[in-house]
């Protein structure tokens, strides 16, 4: 199985819903936060592992811990992911934190800052450009 085949596509959208709602229902661990979501999965065209891309909502405190508390839970996760899926072998769990979505609001209010100020910027050139004109 090819690693971007239609089959692999699948499998890593059933895997991811089905680790979303694991660790959104049945882990009572502490340390994961609850605005924890699954980004993306990849599972390994042999099915022996799978990378999930975790996002958490929150302090790098409660990231870490979050990424704690998930790899001290995978046991339980793979054993619920293996009676809730019938895959031939049931992955190998690697769990990574996901940065990409803050990282894009960072970006994005500094680009809106840029943006406010090339606008007043512009405002004051044209009030100059236009108390310029009146003198003439």
């Amino acid at each position: 199985m090819r690693k971007n085949s239609i089959k692999n596509t699948r499998i890593n959208g059933e895997v991811q819903k089905e680790l979303s709602t694991i660790i959104r229902n049945e882990i009572k661990d502490p340390r994961i936060h609850p605005m924890t979501s699954v980004m993306a999965v990849e599972v390994a065209p042999d099915l022996k592992t799978c990378k999930a891309y975790i996002s958490v909502l929150g302090e790098k405190e409660a990231k870490e811990a979050t990424i704690k508390g998930l790899k001290s839970a995978e046991g339980y996760i793979r054993r619920q992911l293996a009676h809730n899926m019938n895959l031939r072998n049931t992955p190998e769990i690697r769990f990574i934190l996901d940065e990409s979505i803050e990282y894009g609001v960072t970006m994005s209010k500094l680009i809106d800052d840029i943006a406010k100020k090339d606008q007043s910027h512009k405002q004051e050139t044209d009030i100059d450009n236009f108390q310029d004109e009146e003198e003439i």
